[in-house]
Parts: structure tokens; sequence; C-alpha cells
């Protein structure tokens, strides 16, 4: 039987994007965020606002998490009373970044209430929230991914199992160090050649012909980098829990901490 209520915790700029996309597909949606502003916005366009999320457990049989921190997530999924309203065989979608253990205990938990449950982090930014194009790497049960898929399908253009527990938040992290350290590069180089007169706005789009070319370079000045310095930290406690050398991603780190869009698009100008 197909998914028909949906809910989403955390109503903010990506959270409210993948409840219109949801709407727009046909799915009843509920949700709530702390943010009465982010609430009203919210059932502006038809989202059933509920009081909390064990109220919400009690309408959806799908529930996509949006929230900041590891430990919102866990308060949200683990101490909020929602495993006890949800059906049995609902599932939870945590979109939010948070670190692979943090994934692998929330499915024990989740199994141990009959709550199916999927880390799947998106990727590629605000503008393809705003889309409905974002890419979702999905971890967990093969069979919990396929009941949750259609619903992921109305927000992401590619919505990819990529394993068991945590995987689709490992992914991501490998995804981020490889997009921060591209974006370093991509300053550095373009600085240099604006110091040396280059008309960088040609430059970028002569390279995007070339195997210079990156998605960071493709859309110069539109990545704010906001997340960043979370993404790295998490990168390099993961890599030092492995006991995996990586040097570059700590240079990367230190180097992205001056980063910002203003920056970046200066070298536009």
């Amino acid at each position: 039987m197909s998914v028909k209520t949906t809910g989403v915790i955390g109503l903010g700029a990506m959270g409210y994007q993948m409840a219109r996309h949801m709407i727009a597909k046909g799915f009843e949606v509920y949700g709530l965020d702390t943010s009465a502003a982010m609430n009203e916005r919210a059932k502006g366009i038809g989202v059933k606002i509920v009081s909390s999320p064990a109220e919400l457990g009690q309408k959806a049989e799908v529930v996509i998490v949006m929230v900041a921190t590891d430990a919102q997530v866990e308060e949200v999924v683990v101490q909020s009373g929602m495993l006890d309203t949800l059906p049995k065989g609902a599932v939870i979608c945590v979109a939010s970044s948070c670190s692979v253990e943090s994934a692998q205990q929330l499915e024990t938990i989740c199994k141990a209430k009959g709550i199916g449950i999927l880390d799947t982090p998106v990727v590629l930014g605000q503008e393809a929230a705003d889309n409905g194009t974002l890419t979702i790497f999905c971890g967990g049960e093969a069979n919990v991914f396929e009941k949750a898929k259609p619903v992921m399908q109305a927000f992401g253009a590619n919505v990819m199992h990529v394993g068991a527990a945590g995987m689709g938040q490992l992914t991501k992290t490998i995804n981020n160090m490889l997009l921060w350290a591209c974006m370093s590069a991509n300053y550095e180089c373009l600085t240099l050649a604006k110091k040396v007169g280059a008309d960088i706005p040609k430059m970028i789009a002569a390279l995007a012909h070339s195997s210079g070319a990156n998605w960071s370079l493709s859309r110069w000045g539109k990545s704010t980098g906001k997340w960043c310095e979370k993404d790295m930290d998490v990168a390099l406690d993961l890599a030092q829990d492995a006991k995996c050398a990586t040097p570059l991603a700590a240079l990367v780190d230190q180097l992205m901490k001056g980063m910002n869009q203003d920056k970046m698009k200066q070298l536009l100008s």
C-alpha cells in the first residue's frame, strides 16, 4: 500500500521546500517547527501544523526530520515520544547531517519499536531544494528504503540507497570533503588569475570545457559555504576515530574557515 500521509519536522529553508514539493505531488503533509513564523509560512502552502512530534506520529506514515544538530535529531526521534505514536512499519528519514555513529544508534532504537529509519542527508544545496532536484543518499535496510523512496522522490531527482545505516551520512561526508577541497582550490586559482588580469567569468566559462571543470566552479559565487565548518569537523572526527590520516582535509578545514560567499563573489567583479 502506497504512502499517503507524511510529516516534516523542521520547516526552515530546506524543510519548507520538501513539504511544498510533497504537497504538489499529492501527499497530505503534517509538520512543525520551533519557530511560529515558520509554522505560519508552511500553513500557507497547505501543511497541517501539529503541536508536537508525538502528535505528528499519530498522523504520518513517513516522517522527514530536517533539524540542525545530532542533539536535535535525538531529541526529535528518541525523546519526543514520537516513536510511541507512529504506527508499526512507519519510516523516519533523517535528512539532517549527523554522525555515522548517531545514525547507527538510532536504527537500533527505532527497530526495537517496530519503526523503520533511514539516514537520508541531501546535497546540492538550497537551489536544488527549491527546484525539487536534491540528491539524497540513503542508508538503512533496503525494504525500509523502498517504502520511503516515493516520498523522497517528490523533492529529490536522485534518491539512492548506498548501504546500511550510517552509509548515507558517510557518503555525504565524503562528498563534502571533495566539495570543500574543490572550493578551496578554485578560490586559490581564481585569485591568482584575477591578480594577473584575467576576466574571471570568461575564464570560468572556458574552464567548464576543460579537465579542471568541477561542480563548485560551475556555480561560483552561488555557494554560501556556511555549513563547511560543521561538515569538516564531522569528517575530521570520523578520520580520527578511524585512525586514517587526512592531511589534505585538515588543510582544507583551515582554509575554509575564512571562506564566505562575499569573498567568492568579489573575484567575479
